[in-house]
């Protein structure tokens, strides 16, 4: 009996071994997959700011058009600077040839649009506004950047699709790694019961005769004993299953730790995120897993794990809060640390979940800057320009140069009818055609501009030329009405007119016969 022990925890120890050796196995597979996910995503991100950087010189180059500051050509500078060297970083990078087929037709565009750029901005350097402003008229640009996008759209594409791959292949190989791990743990509990119980058979064999009825009355203890330990085994896989499935599914990282701080469990996304594979991570503190510092400050930032431990609160993380991975990446994080309690209601860890928010704030800041950049132009602009909602003409907004026209400031107009400037604008059918704009409406509401008459705040009118073009913002049409003063326009035409009719009058009251010829010697004009 003895020799069938020793070869059956024999045999147990080489499953155990067999089950270590897959398991290790399984953790290179994903650490593979892992960083093939890592470089996809790499390209795409680069692809991107790639696209985000080109639309940002382009965006540039027609702020330089409109206003001549130079100051608007730093994305285009930056752009031309760096173009070639982010292409062939991408093109070294791309492992997949259709990937790489896309960056090679989009090597002559990029090139192309960069002369593009170059020869608007040397026309407007030169004064020749106008220029500048007919050949981005003339659509080649755009025309190149759709080219370029739909090239940079189709790399993007590939890669993510070859992304999509990879995070098949990971999530196939943490569910062969789990399956090893239960199967694991499932030997081992099979072949300690194994072992108990031949142990048990040897016991029992040795006192059968002397302590029969006692052997008895064990054997019972020790089924009703084996089954609760089966019932509390089956309970407890359920809960393992329930966890793993929810902390492998969960969209945000998660952090576990015990009542000291150290770590005991990180789920996939918190294991991207902070560069530590749970292997390496359990057992050892959290500040040095979870590298946060200040963004603005970079100094180390404050961990709520402890408080919550020492206090047992839900603790929050400070805004602006960068992780910094083990290979130095950085991400701006969001998170919350919440305790772990037992039964008898007594803080046995922590648990910090966190998210990656690096995008969102991308997408906050861009929008910012798009408004400041927009507000910059409407208060720089010559024009005067009114937004008013088109179902009743109440302004909205107002740029300063619309104040300086009408000597109104921003707070007097808004929420005023808009025939407080343009009195025409008053009378039903023009209210009507406000309500109901459109393409093929009334012809004095939409085009390029017509004449009609301002009021001043002092009473006082004066001529200005008004274009109108309508917007959906919210479900809601507004109107956008750029107004020019033509008052000097006006005063010349007069001047000329004038000038005209004296001219006529003193040639017509000549006393002599007096004939005007061009220089081909055509008659122009002629009295009698």
């Amino acid at each position: 009996m003895t020799h069938k022990i020793l070869a059956a925890f024999a045999g147990a120890t080489l499953l155990v071994l067999l089950g270590a050796a897959a398991v290790f196995w399984s953790f290179g597979q994903i650490d593979d997959a892992a960083e093939a996910r890592h470089h996809t995503r790499t390209l795409v991100i680069g692809a991107t700011e790639l696209l985000s950087e080109l639309k940002d010189a382009e965006t540039g180059q027609r702020g330089y058009v409109l206003t001549g500051d130079e100051g608007f050509l730093q994305p285009y500078l930056a752009v031309r600077k760096g173009l070639s060297t982010r292409l062939l970083e991408l093109r070294q990078a791309a492992n997949i040839a259709a990937a790489r087929k896309h960056l090679d037709t989009l090597s002559p565009l990029l090139d192309a649009k960069l002369a593009e750029l170059a020869r608007v901005i040397e026309l407007r350097r030169g004064d020749d506004a106008a220029g500048a402003l007919s050949l981005i008229r003339a659509g080649k640009g755009k025309h190149l950047m759709d080219l370029i996008r739909t090239e940079i759209d189709g790399f993007i594409r590939i890669e993510e699709e070859a992304l999509e791959r990879h995070e098949a292949e990971f999530q196939t190989n943490m569910r062969r790694m789990f399956i090893l791990i239960v199967g694991a743990s499932l030997l081992m509990l099979l072949f300690a019961v194994a072992f108990a119980y031949f142990i048990y058979r040897e016991t029992q064999q040795r006192l059968q005769n002397l302590v029969h009825l006692e052997t008895k009355h064990l054997l019972e203890s020790q089924q009703s004993l084996n089954s609760k330990l089966q019932e509390a085994n089956d309970t407890l896989q359920v809960s393992e299953e329930k966890l793993a499935v929810t902390l492998y599914s969960i969209g945000d990282a998660v952090m576990v730790t015990d009542d000291k701080g150290r770590v005991t469990l990180l789920n996939p996304l918190a294991e991207q995120l902070t560069g530590w594979t749970q292997a390496k991570a359990v057992g050892r503190a959290v500040d040095e897993v979870f590298h946060i510092i200040n963004q603005e400050t970079r100094l180390p930032a404050y961990i709520p794990v402890m408080d919550t431990l020492a206090k047992g609160t839900i603790q929050g993380l400070a805004n602006h809060t960068v992780l910094i991975a083990l290979d130095g990446s950085e991400s701006a994080i969001a998170d919350s640390c919440a305790p772990i309690r037992d039964n008898n209601g007594r803080v046995v860890g922590a648990v910090l979940v966190f998210r990656d928010v690096t995008g969102e704030y991308a997408t906050q800041q861009s929008l910012r800057d798009n408004a400041e950049l927009i507000q910059t132009i409407l208060n720089t602009v010559a024009d005067g320009i009114v937004t008013l909602r088109a179902r009743d003409g109440i302004v909205k907004t107002i740029n300063p140069a619309a104040e300086r026209m009408f000597g109104y400031s921003a707070a007097d107009l808004i929420g005023h009818d808009f025939s407080l400037l343009i009195p025409e604008s008053d009378s039903d059918e023009r209210k009507a055609a406000f309500k109901n704009v459109s393409s093929g409406d009334k012809a004095w509401i939409i085009g390029l501009g017509r004449e009609t008459t301002g009021r001043h705040r002092n009473g006082s009118t004066f001529p200005m030329d008004i274009a109108i073009s309508q917007m959906w913002m919210g479900g809601e049409r507004y109107l956008t009405c750029i107004l020019r003063d033509i008052s000097a326009r006006k005063q010349a035409e007069a001047a000329l007119v004038k000038a005209g009719a004296l001219q006529a009058a003193i040639f017509n009251s000549a006393n002599f016969s007096s004939i005007a010829t061009d220089a081909r010697g055509v008659i122009q004009i002629f009295n009698v």
